[in-house]
């Protein structure tokens, strides 16, 4: 009998720097140990109660499909959350899509082909290259370094990695992985560039609200020539802590991109009632609440900068916004460090399950000494999850 073999598309598929861990940590727990989650971005603050007595006391009879552009009510809601930030998408330029994810598949699939490029900073967010590769994308990387903070090269670097096959530069502000708040000259960079070169920039927003110490985000969307090349995904799953709901957009003025992308969500049906429905309120209000948010985090973010700054051999710089961080440690080898952590390591029946910074980076032998940590625990939590990060490395290269 003949071997049927997989596709390419499956065969070369990245699997998720964030998730390939879990079997390991699946075993630690079966041995009794208690395991710090700091390698997902899954924060532990409560949904809001507005969300969640919606879905518990919805009060249809029959749960129905949802139209495949959103409800009515959820992509007018979004439209409010843009109003409200001075972001000019109206009902026509929005897609209700399934979280964040879905909506960069639709920004992808609508503007490269099968062998063209999308220009990406590494290190990225994982899904990235896994929906790129989906698609057969190319993701051309442009590396940014832990001794900066993360930003991003000069003009002319970037420039030089246009090619004619090059549709898209993506970028997330603030980062995912790096929590790096990209400047003002860092924006206008990226509107420069896509203006000179006709290229659409898909703005990856879901981190927007959370930035720190005073300091205030660009948006793409405030620049007017930039709207018809301008593709906004976006999530309610951090700033309303709702990961679960799985409720995301895309947004654009280009009248063509909600074309293809609503086709692409006729595919998948629809996403999921109940959910959409259940972020109306927050999205129509949403200062308030993710402003308790951001200072979460930021205190978060102090007590885990001060811990790690005790652990000999760290290097870093504090990000300032989203929830996460990449320090380079005193190691070799991110990807066995954070399996060691979760097979051979314990301390008083506990250990930290971190991120390897290898699988958010496209050039192969970046990341070995780093990993990303999310500060998504308490304070108390995070202490410990430093400490044990400590311990481990003195046991790590003793």
């Amino acid at each position: 009998m003949n071997k049927i073999n997989l596709s390419e598309r499956a065969l070369h598929a990245p699997a998720s720097a964030i998730r390939k861990l879990v079997p390991f940590a699946d075993k630690a727990k079966k041995r009794g140990l208690n395991v710090y989650h700091v390698n997902i971005g899954q924060p532990d603050l409560p949904t809001p109660e507005k969300i969640m007595n919606f879905i518990r006391s919805y009060p249809a009879s029959t749960l129905e499909y949802a139209p495949s552009s959103g409800m009515s009510e959820t992509v007018s809601a979004w439209a409010v959350f843009y109003k409200n930030k001075g972001a000019s998408f109206s009902e026509e330029d929005i897609i209700v899509t399934a979280g964040g994810s879905e909506a960069l598949s639709f920004a992808f699939f609508s503007v490269a082909d099968p062998g063209d490029e999308i220009i990406v900073f590494e290190p990225f967010y994982t899904s990235y290259a896994i929906i790129a590769a989906m698609a057969d994308i190319n993701l051309k990387a442009i590396t940014t370094r832990v001794e900066n903070g993360f930003h991003l090269p000069d003009y002319k670097i970037i420039e030089k990695a246009i090619s004619k096959k090059t549709k898209a530069i993506i970028l997330c502000n603030p980062n995912n992985p790096t929590g790096t708040l990209y400047t003002e000259r860092e924006v206008r960079l990226i509107v420069d560039l896509a203006l000179k070169h006709n290229l659409y920039i898909i703005s990856d927003e879901p981190y927007q609200e959370i930035v720190f110490d005073g300091l205030s985000l660009l948006p793409f969307s405030s620049f007017k020539k930039l709207l018809p090349q301008l593709i906004v995904t976006d999530s309610v799953s951090k700033r309303f802590n709702s990961c679960g709901a799985r409720v995301g957009c895309l947004a654009s003025k280009n009248k063509q991109i909600i074309s293809a992308s609503l086709k692409f969500a006729q595919a998948r049906l629809s996403v999921a009632t109940v959910d959409q429905l259940a972020v109306v309120p927050l999205l129509k209000n949403h200062s308030q609440y993710v402003g308790q948010v951001r200072k979460t985090y930021q205190s978060r973010r102090d007590t885990v900068i001060a811990e790690l700054k005790k652990i000999p051999g760290v290097s870093l710089t504090p990000p300032q916004g989203a929830f996460y961080l990449i320090p380079e440690l005193p190691i070799n080898d991110s990807d066995k460090f954070a399996q060691f952590l979760l097979e051979k390591f314990q301390d008083k029946k506990e250990t930290v399950m971190v991120a390897p910074a290898t699988g958010f980076y496209k050039t192969a032998g970046l990341g070995k000494k780093e990993i990303r940590i999310a500060y998504v625990l308490n304070e108390k939590k995070l202490v410990r999850a430093v400490e044990l990060l400590n311990l481990a490395l003195k046991q790590y290269n003793h």
